[in-house]
């Protein structure tokens, strides 16, 4: 049974646009667009009123949604159950994540766990904020995501890796190397800061030091932080994991404080995923275990 079009239905509603939804889902905007315009046909209710921002559930969509979110979790469930029936020969997991992970480790996973599976295919969303993961998951759109814990969302989880915050400063700088990093200079140093909205993990440790960084540059990624910090523009904090394999002359130095991100990997309900979610979470806890300490 396909459900496609129902799936296509919640991301909609869940992005507020067709281009976002198309984007998520590897479809064309028209494509999105004629499933929709189809749908609505197919049930005989406007789903989506459209304006210039973008589109909002109407009330028929609103009251339609909860039935469709459960047509489409059942669905996922019927799929498990057939798997379980043909021995896991074949099948789809829908992974949301996030850059390091996608960098760092996703590739190592995938790879090795396509060596033993290799007819199970996979979705891949990326996003930066820890809600859009928790989001993607609890609507459905992914079966399962890496994100930071604790989660918002009521979701079951697992934790793979502490991962820790550290100063980075340009290889040269006259503070490299100190263990500690001086709590003044945090203060004083000129500051290279990640944009507001993708920041609460940064802002934690700041307000946990209780210092006020001396904020120089406001930027959008981490890989454009790592580029300014390494030309002598100022400094910064990122966890480990992001500097891992770096190809900038980098020293990281200590925090005054030890601070931790928590990497882990959630799904809405452990007790209603697929089996090839399933193995690939076991796939993956094992490959964190193998190659890192927690």
């Amino acid at each position: 049974m396909s459900v496609t079009k129902y799936q296509v239905f919640l991301a909609v509603a869940a992005c507020g646009g067709f281009t976002r939804a198309a984007e998520e889902l590897h479809f064309t905007q028209s494509g999105v667009s004629h499933t929709i315009a189809a749908l609505e046909s197919e049930l005989g209710v406007p789903l989506f009123a459209r304006n210039r921002s973008g589109v909002t559930l109407t009330a028929d969509g609103r009251a339609l949604l909860p039935y469709i979110q459960t047509l489409c979790d059942n669905a996922r469930v019927l799929e498990q159950k057939a798997q379980e029936l043909r021995g896991l020969e074949a099948g789809l997991v829908r992974v949301a994540t996030f850059n390091s992970v996608s960098v760092q480790w996703l590739p190592y996973i995938l790879k090795s766990f396509r060596e033993e599976y290799p007819r199970i295919e996979f979705e891949l969303l990326s996003f930066v904020e820890n809600a859009e993961l928790e989001e993607a998951v609890l609507s459905g759109r992914a079966d399962c995501c890496f994100a930071s814990l604790p989660t918002v969302q009521p979701l079951d989880t697992w934790i793979l890796h502490r991962d820790q915050w550290r100063v980075i400063v340009a290889y040269g700088h006259p503070l490299a190397g100190r263990d500690p990093f001086p709590p003044e200079a945090l203060a004083t140093e000129p500051f290279i800061y990640l944009q507001e909205g993708d920041d609460y993990e940064i802002r934690a440790v700041f307000d946990r030091l209780q210092i006020q960084p001396n904020i120089q540059y406001i930027l959008r990624d981490d890989p454009s932080i790592l580029a300014m910090v390494s030309n002598g523009l100022g400094i910064s904090i990122m966890p480990e994991l992001e500097l891992e394999h770096c190809p900038y002359p980098l020293v990281a130095c200590p925090l005054p404080q030890t601070f931790y991100r928590n990497i882990g990997i959630a799904v809405k309900d452990k007790n209603a995923m697929s089996l090839s979610t399933r193995r690939f979470i076991e796939h993956a806890r094992r490959w964190v275990g193998q190659h890192y300490e927690r």
